[in-house]
C-alpha cells in the first residue's frame, strides 16, 4: 500500500513524498479502513494511474478533478473516466456534449479516457481514493497535499502545456501556476448544476490544441475510440 513506485519520469520530484509524515499518517489511515473491511476506490493497482499513464515529460493538458467515483466498477485513477461497461457519469456526458461543438467529436458508448491519458492529458483527482458509496470520504487525510505537489512539479519541470480549470474547486488548486510559461483556461464545472452557467460554450478543447500548435508541441487526438481500450475492460 503506497509503496507502488512512480513511473521514472515523476520519481525524482515525488519519490521523496512517499517518505515524509503526512504520508506515513495517509498510510496508516488508508491500513485503518482497509482493517475495518471497507471498500476502497479505486483498486490500489490504478491509485497512481494518472501518473502511469501520462509520464511528465509528455505532460500536454492537465484537467483537475476532485474525488474518484465511489460506485462499484466506475473508478480507474482517472479524473472524469470510468471503466469500460459502466454508465457514463454527468459531468462527463457533458464534456462530450462541448466536445461535440467545439471540435466535433462523436460521442462512444463508454467512458475510458485513457486514450487521452496516453497522449499526454494529465487526468488528475485531488484525492486518489474514496470509500465505497461516500464521496469526498478521504478528503484531508493526506492526499491533496501529494497532488499539490505533483502540479507543483508539473508547473516547473513539464514542457509548456494547458491547465483546463473547471469549478472553483481546480481553479484554487492550480492557482499558483505560472502563466507566462502554461496557458491556464478556465470555466465552471461540467456538473450538471453547473454546466450552463458557463461550461458550455468555453472551446476549451480548440483552444488547448491552438495552443499547443503555437508552441510547436502535437495537438491533442480528442476523438475516443468508439470501442473502449483494453486497459479499461
Amino acid at each position: 500500500m503506497l509503496n507502488q513506485p512512480l513511473p521514472e519520469s515523476w520519481w525524482p520530484y515525488l519519490g521523496g513524498e512517499f517518505e515524509k509524515p503526512y504520508m506515513q499518517q495517509l498510510r496508516g489511515f488508508l491500513k485503518q479502513e482497509k482493517d475495518q473491511h471497507k471498500v476502497i476506490f479505486p483498486h490500489s493497482s490504478h491509485w497512481f494511474n494518472a501518473f502511469q499513464l501520462t509520464p511528465l515529460d509528455q505532460v500536454r493538458v492537465v484537467i483537475l478533478g476532485q474525488d474518484p467515483y465511489h460506485g462499484p466498477g466506475q473508478a480507474h485513477g482517472l479524473c472524469f473516466s470510468v471503466r469500460a461497461g459502466v454508465a457514463i457519469p454527468p459531468s462527463l456526458r457533458n464534456i462530450y456534449q462541448e466536445l461535440q461543438q467545439d471540435v466535433g467529436f462523436q460521442p462512444p458508448a463508454h467512458g475510458c479516457l485513457t486514450h487521452w491519458a496516453r497522449q499526454g492529458v494529465l487526468l488528475l483527482n485531488s484525492v486518489l481514493t474514496v470509500e465505497q458509496g461516500q464521496a469526498a470520504s478521504h478528503q484531508k487525510q493526506g492526499w491533496e497535499t501529494f497532488t499539490d505537489k505533483a502540479i507543483e512539479v508539473v508547473n516547473q519541470h513539464a514542457p509548456t502545456c494547458v491547465f483546463l480549470l473547471w469549478g472553483s474547486h481546480a481553479q484554487r488548486k492550480a492557482s499558483f501556476v505560472d502563466t507566462r510559461r502554461h496557458c491556464v483556461l478556465k470555466s465552471p464545472h461540467p456538473s450538471p448544476l453547473s454546466a450552463h452557467r458557463g461550461f458550455f460554450g468555453q472551446r476549451h478543447f480548440s483552444q488547448a490544441n491552438a495552443f499547443l500548435q503555437q508552441q510547436g508541441r502535437d495537438m491533442i487526438d480528442w476523438q475516443l475510440p468508439m470501442t473502449p481500450p483494453p486497459d479499461c475492460q
